[in-house]
């Protein structure tokens, strides 16, 4: 099944019983807009009815994961639109609730880069598989925008000191690294990320799913209330940051900087 359209952003096919999402804009390293967002949810909450599918693999076509948001649509919010920043939040809240709220295992083929929100996306996965040469981290800060459901998504796994690194220095680190830090569960190499996500997502769609569902149920209330306060301070923080005009600024220059 695909999504009908001009582009085709977002494509699930099927591997036996594992649902296998892409994120489809190679040229753009899978970044994406809200459009593409809604797309995606709606795609992982078709997974999560189908009683034919027992496990989800998220991945990015071509050498990406996803790198975040696309800079392009976020570059003329008006500082003072409130309810533009706020909208932009509710969607990435509601993209990552239909990952947590799935009873079905997860699991996330890191293929390349994952950043910035693309970054978070790919941890919510129950389990990631990587390669050596894919890289990951939260480098929002360079483009002056603040890191607040990042350091949500980061905490758990990271701690304080490492998320503070990540989130203040926006470095991106090389797989060995990602695995040793908990960021990844797995390597395996480059050419295989795919294959073995798929292996490990059928090995979970053969477990007994009450007893996933309800694993995961209890991953999920310690998850909840983290995550509607993180999205409470964003539309706080992202508010005052705009207001600035500071993210516009930084996003305009590194635009020009890619047009050159």
């Amino acid at each position: 099944m695909t999504w009908e359209g001009a582009l085709v952003t977002v494509i699930s096919d099927r591997e036996g019983p594992v649902a296998v999402i892409t994120l489809n804009r190679p040229e753009k390293l899978n970044a994406w807009t809200a459009d593409m967002r809604e797309r995606l949810i709606e795609l992982l909450r078709q997974a999560g009815d189908d009683p034919q599918v027992g496990a989800v693999v998220l991945t990015g076509a071509g050498r990406a994961f996803c790198a975040g948001q696309d800079l392009g649509e976020t570059a003329g919010i008006d500082p003072g639109d409130h309810a533009a920043s706020d909208a932009w939040i509710d969607g990435f809240d509601r993209l990552y609730r239909a990952v947590l709220d799935l009873d079905k295992p997860t699991v996330a083929a890191v293929n390349g880069v994952a950043a910035g929100s693309g970054f978070q996306f790919a941890l919510l996965a129950d389990l990631r598989i990587g390669h050596a040469g894919c890289r990951m981290g939260q480098p929002e800060v360079l483009s002056g925008i603040p890191s607040i459901t990042g350091i949500w998504a980061m905490w758990d796994i990271l701690g304080r000191a490492r998320t503070t690194e990540f989130a203040l220095t926006g470095r991106l680190v090389y797989g060995a690294e990602a695995e040793r830090l908990g960021l990844l569960n797995r390597l395996v190499a480059e050419g295989e990320v795919l294959a073995a996500a798929v292996a490990q997502a059928k090995e979970l769609s053969a477990l007994p799913p009450g007893a996933v569902a309800l694993t995961k149920g209890r991953l999920r209330d310690l998850e909840r209330d983290a995550l509607a306060d993180a999205v409470t301070a964003a539309k706080k923080v992202h508010a005052a940051a705009y207001a600035t005009g500071e993210p516009q600024r930084e996003m305009a220059r590194f635009l020009r900087g890619r047009a050159k």
